[in-house]
């Protein structure tokens, strides 16, 4: 057998709109991963059904896009003020939006899938909960990484 490498070659040009649904249908898949594997492999996160864990995964992908739309608006807000006090409030501001949502969107899974999906542990969950996001944004940043890497 030949030895041959493996070039990176244009397949054919994408839409924006098929770019989207790579993009999501690929960070689903990742949440998706990740959630189960917490369920799986730490007491904190119990997801009763492997269904309930996609829709959770599609919900939670949903409520974070949307927080990174806010938390941008308010960041281009102060950016285009000058001073100390407006990176302050920017600062202020992104932490703030990004730290409330996880709250909110915990709120909304548990309204949406009850005991279904439940995050346990200190602080009624939210600890846990931070934790599995803050592992689903880490594995996102890798694959993104590797994803590039191969252009």
């Amino acid at each position: 057998m030949a030895n041959r490498s493996v070039k990176s070659e244009p397949v054919g040009a994408y839409s924006g709109r098929q770019q989207l649904f790579l993009r999501s249908v690929f960070a689903v898949l990742i949440d998706l991963t990740v959630l189960n594997l917490f369920n799986e492999y730490w007491d904190y996160v119990f997801i009763e059904l492997f269904s309930i864990s996609l829709l959770a995964a599609m919900l939670l992908q949903f409520l974070m896009k949307v927080t990174i739309i806010i938390e941008h608006r308010a960041a281009g807000y102060f950016k285009e003020k000058n001073g100390l006090t407006a990176k302050t409030l920017r600062v202020l501001s992104t932490w703030g939006i990004l730290f409330v949502s996880k709250i909110i969107i915990l709120g909304a899974i548990n309204f949406f899938f009850g005991d279904s999906v439940v995050f346990s542990g200190p602080i009624h969950g939210l600890v846990a909960f931070i934790v599995v996001v803050t592992a689903i944004i880490v594995a996102e940043q890798v694959f993104i990484k590797i994803y590039r890497s191969l252009a």
